[in-house]
């Protein structure tokens, strides 16, 4: 059986492994939850493969249905729309609930981090127009003429190419 999963290890490449590490806690976390005296419950190394290969299986499926979804709507781009039909397509309708929850938790927290970060983006733009004013607006002079010729013609690189 040791060779069996060798073997198995030896096809999937590293880059597809899941990190054995999340693996192990996830299963671990879960398995206590549902231990009823709430004990350390022990898994076998070759267990713990198991999950992380059928987690990997599933997620490459799971790609591959809201990949189709997203193209049967002329898409390029997988949103988590086409994940939630993929669900329910592949009969897991009970993870839509659950999964919406976290989306929504995570879209929260990354909104906070987004506002932070376009106020001190807009907080240096300030700072760069202070003191371009400072300076007699020179530096906005030179920003200006980096841009191109002073007198309006293109540089040759911007010219169009009529080939």
């Amino acid at each position: 059986m040791a060779e069996k999963a060798a073997a198995v290890e030896k096809v999937v490449p590293e880059a597809e492994e899941l990190p054995k590490a999340i693996v192990r806690r996830v299963v671990k976390e879960k398995l206590s939850q549902l231990s009823k005296d709430g004990a350390d419950i022990s898994v076998f190394k070759e267990a713990l493969m198991a999950f992380s290969e059928s987690a990997r299986i599933f997620i490459h499926y799971l790609s591959a249905m809201a990949n189709d979804i997203c193209k049967e709507s002329k898409r390029q781009t997988i949103n988590a729309e086409d994940v939630f039909k993929a669900l329910e397509e592949m009969e897991f309708p009970e993870f839509v609930g659950p999964l919406k929850a976290s989306l929504e938790e995570f879209r929260k927290k990354n909104a906070g981090k987004r506002s932070a970060s376009k106020a001190k983006e807009a907080s240096k733009k300030k700072k760069i127009k202070e003191s371009a004013g400072e300076n007699g607006g020179e530096a906005a002079q030179e920003d200006v003429q980096d841009e191109g010729d002073t007198n309006g013609n293109e540089d040759e690189n911007d010219a169009p190419d009529n080939n």
